[in-house]
């Protein structure tokens, strides 16, 4: 076993670029935006299929929290597919931009301007891997909840409807997160 105290500090660094774990600012940001994504339906619900609210809070509260747990699990999982394709594909931009901005420094070594470019590279995928993972999961989630509510499960009552809908949504995003190919 390899004792983690053998990496330097900018090889630790390297290692969490690469790693599924996301940082506490990407983790706030995913459970933030599953939770108001999960609240949707709760007003397509409760408005257009007429579900009681306060008879239902209970359920309502269950089946969001599981909800939003299943999207930011989602969420996490296609930003870590998406993150190194981006970053192959925008590596000769940002090599070129942060060679640009740096020309006019003689003294920094080439080490020393890789390790920027590739802090620059990770960034730049970080950031388009989010955004990304966050529109494709929301779009993909509120039409499967459309689409079952109103023409799959449109004959049961509002809160079956709801809670199968909601939770078969979420359950969905989260089993075709874990493939390999987004």
């Amino acid at each position: 076993m390899v004792n983690k105290s053998k990496f330097t500090q900018e090889e630790e660094l390297l290692l969490q670029d690469f790693s599924r774990n996301v940082t506490k600012k990407s983790s706030l940001i995913f459970y933030v935006n599953a939770f108001l994504v999960s609240v949707i339906p709760v007003w397509l619900f409760c408005r257009i299929h007429m579900m009681e609210l306060l008879s239902s809070a209970i359920l309502i509260l269950i089946v969001t929290g599981v909800s939003t747990y299943l999207l930011s699990f989602a969420y996490k999982n296609t930003k870590f597919i998406l993150k190194h394709k981006i970053a192959q594909k925008v590596e000769e931009a940002v090599t070129k931009e942060v060679m640009k901005k740096l020309s006019d420094n003689k003294r920094m070594s080439k080490k020393e301007k890789e390790e920027r470019i590739l802090w620059k590279k990770n960034e730049v995928a970080d950031s388009e891997a989010t955004t990304f993972s966050l529109f494709y999961n929301n779009v993909l989630y509120t039409l499967i909840v459309i689409l079952a509510s109103f023409i799959v499960f449109k004959s049961m009552s509002p809160t079956y409807n709801y809670t199968i809908t909601t939770l078969g949504a979420a359950g969905i995003i989260a089993l075709f997160s874990t493939g390999t190919q987004q």
